[in-house]
């Protein structure tokens, strides 16, 4: 059914899914999302040939549900090692049907000892399983046998190294949105007609609307055949800064802008080859907020879920908003120019190539766009690695900056709650290290509790003609009671006699107070554990302080001596019927 109700046409009767597996049975093809294909040759594996046509079909049966070469490539490069494994043994199966329980457990030691080699073992065992060949006996056991889940490779960031990562994206964002702005403020006065003509804010005006027109400032070529940049002195130099940088993002800046967003926003780094332009809109009863909606892809929640949206307020130089604001005016130009050039183009993460012609034809990516004239979108792996390197991190800042945010703000972004705590927040040792002291104030808090949750009176071998009697203990002096009467007197309940330390019990309220306790521990069984827990569980612990106090086995002597009147009295403090 469609979003409106009626129902969705049915393709021709003639229509049918094409298989990914090729009419040889070798080559299996995957279409990604973009609609663009790859192929995987099963001949290229180092195994007999019924061999490479069982794992071509399985293959192409699990290839159905992805939509992500990345995904295939992760899974192809898996099957190779599988494959190398069995070519290498003795005696190579044939077929799926000659793999032995003894070839399973060779496989098995050989990776289960890393987290590589766990992810390994998961994926064929994955595949396998599709195979009719694999449904029952020994061999399927050994396949299914678990093993130990592998540990995430990555920690969040300490505070000391989360402040090196921030402020060198900082520093290095912020220079070029600083100069992006200076040079845009610029050509807009030049635009309105504002400089006089001739002067050098005319000419320098006019050099910066041919670079938002075409991508780079003007050049001529020498008679050497290389480029030369026109009006070097007025533009101060031939640097990209000086030039096509005045108005446009290096893929370094635009990593470092990346950064910044997923350190506040715990993004997943290939959500931003496809971020859309966020849409903006005044907060209501706010003239001086706006709050951006932004899309955000989850690329592995599964068909129908993969889009989310977060709505961003900017309300001030603090505001979470605040740097969307700022990403918005540094893109500016980049987002105009991919619009001319290839209409209908509006992603928010745009940068300028330092050889366009180069990149452009060597870009294979097939997951991620493809540049528009000089511009390129999102942030490849390559991007990461050089930005790091460039800044001395020692390792990609993207999976510990978002795994630090997860575990500071201790709620799941654009993944489950499940994932949030089993693969983000349990194996974090700093989340460990940081929650031993709440442990620790915990454990004292209930030690502190349990402490004073304590018969705090007297016990007594025989009752004093002079206590006032109650149904729980006898009364010393109820004029000093905790808990005053407005008008004089003691104002508590009889269950509340047990945390007074005028209170005196004697062996005659023993079968009382053990007939209290056993009915108490029944109430546990029917009752919600909240609603328990307030009414009973205080006062239970008193009883069980009183037990110990008294003896356990004279405490169960004296349950059976309970008497009829001990029954109604404990049934009325139970009710709730019994008022002082």
């Amino acid at each position: 059914m469609s979003r409106r109700g009626h129902r969705a046409a049915l393709p021709p009767a003639e229509h049918r899914t094409e298989s990914p597996l090729g009419p040889d049975g070798l080559v299996v093809t995957v279409i990604n999302k973009a609609g663009l294909t790859r192929e995987f040759d099963f001949a290229e594996l180092p195994v007999p040939d019924r061999l490479q046509r069982s794992l071509a079909r399985l293959f192409a049966a699990q290839s159905r549900a992805w939509t992500s070469h990345e995904t295939a490539k992760t899974c192809w490069s898996r099957v190779t090692v599988f494959a190398t494994f069995l070519s290498e043994l003795e005696n190579t199966p044939q077929d799926l049907d000659e793999v032995t329980v003894a070839i399973l457990k060779r496989w098995r030691t050989r990776h289960v000892s890393t987290t590589t080699g766990k992810a390994v073992l998961s994926t064929i065992r994955l595949l396998l399983r599709q195979d009719p060949r694999f449904t029952g006996g020994p061999v399927t056991e050994e396949l299914l046998r678990r093993f130990p889940a592998a540990k995430p490779s990555k920690q969040s960031y300490e505070d000391d190294e989360r402040k090196r990562v921030v402020l060198a994206a900082q520093r290095q964002f912020r220079a070029a949105w600083l100069r992006i702005g200076e040079n845009t403020r610029l050509l807009r006065a030049w635009q309105a007609g504002e400089p006089v003509k001739g002067s050098r804010d005319w000419r320098l005006g006019e050099v910066l609307d041919h670079l938002a027109r075409t991508g780079d400032v003007p050049r001529s070529i020498l008679p050497s055949g290389q480029p030369h940049v026109d009006h070097r002195s007025l533009l101060g130099g031939a640097s990209p800064e000086k030039t096509w940088g005045r108005l446009f993002l290096s893929r370094m800046e635009l990593t470092a802008l990346a950064v910044l967003l997923t350190d506040r926003f715990a993004w997943n780094l290939k959500v931003y080859d496809r971020m859309p332009t966020p849409t903006a809109a005044p907060s209501a009863g706010e003239k001086a907020s706006i709050t951006y909606q932004v899309q955000v892809e989850k690329h592995r929640a599964g068909r129908g879920r993969w889009f989310s949206t977060e709505n961003i307020t900017d309300s001030g130089a603090d505001s979470p908003g605040r740097l969307i604001t700022q990403a918005l005016e540094a893109t500016e130009h980049g987002r105009a120019l991919a619009a001319r050039l290839a209409p209908g183009t509006d992603l928010l993460m745009v940068s300028r190539l330092y050889a366009p012609s180069r990149v452009a034809h060597r870009h294979q990516d097939t997951e991620r766009p493809r540049p528009v004239g000089p511009l390129s979108f999102g942030i490849a792996y390559n991007d990461a690695q050089r930005w790091q390197e460039a800044h001395d991190l020692g390792g990609s800042p993207f999976q510990r900056a978002r795994r630090t945010t997860v575990t500071r703000e201790g709620r799941p972004r654009q993944h489950t709650q499940d994932t949030n705590e089993r693969v983000y927040v349990l194996p974090d040792a700093r989340v460990q290290r940081d929650s031993r002291s709440v442990f620790a104030d915990g454990a004292m808090e209930a030690l502190e509790q349990a402490r004073a949750e304590v018969f705090p009176g007297h016990l007594v071998d025989a009752p004093n003609p002079a206590h006032v009697q109650t149904v729980t203990a006898d009364c010393e002096d109820e004029k000093t009671s905790p808990w005053p009467a407005p008008g004089g007197g003691c104002g508590a309940d009889f269950m509340l006699c047990l945390a007074c330390k005028n209170a005196y019990v004697h062996p005659g309220h023993h079968p009382r107070l053990a007939l209290l306790h056993q009915q108490l521990e029944s109430l546990r069984s029917v009752l919600e554990d909240g609603v328990w827990n307030e009414q009973w569980q205080d006062h239970l612990l008193r009883l069980e302080d009183l037990r110990d106090k008294v003896g356990a086995a004279a405490w169960d002597a004296a349950l059976a001596r309970a008497g009829s009147d001990d029954h109604t009295l404990v049934r009325l403090l139970v009710k709730g019927d019994l008022t002082p």
